[in-house]
């Protein structure tokens, strides 16, 4: 484990404001709907369509939260013709929310003698 540098005051300012931007991140992460939609954008950009019909939640819902994430700076958007694609903004942010899919929403992982009992069967 490495050490710790001593705690200054100028330190504590950095600290305190990265702890905040992380909070607010994690306020936006916080809702199930915002969550379901930034899993399927670990996947690519989608459009509000595509999402509405995936997840089967109103058009209205869907167009809320998005906006909710784009005022949070969470997803960005590109237009091409009349569609709108979402995408999330920032790859550290795509590399969080698919371990967190991986932990919560993937195949549970099969133990060792787990396999060995279904490859018997």
């Amino acid at each position: 484990m490495t050490e710790t540098p001593p705690l200054t005051p100028e330190a504590l300012d950095d600290f305190l404001s990265k702890a905040r931007a992380a909070s607010g991140l994690l306020k936006a992460l916080s809702h199930e709907t915002r969550l379901l939609m930034l899993c399927m954008l670990c996947q690519g950009e989608k459009t509000v369509t595509e999402i509405e019909h995936f997840l089967g939640i109103q058009q209205a819902v869907v167009s809320q939260q998005l906006a909710r994430l784009r005022s949070d700076k969470v997803v960005q958007t590109r237009r091409e013709g009349r569609q709108i694609y979402y995408r999330i903004a920032d790859p550290q942010l795509a590399e969080l929310i698919s371990v967190l899919y991986k932990m919560y929403c993937g195949p549970a992982p099969v133990m060792h003698g787990e396999a060995e009992a279904l490859t018997e069967a």
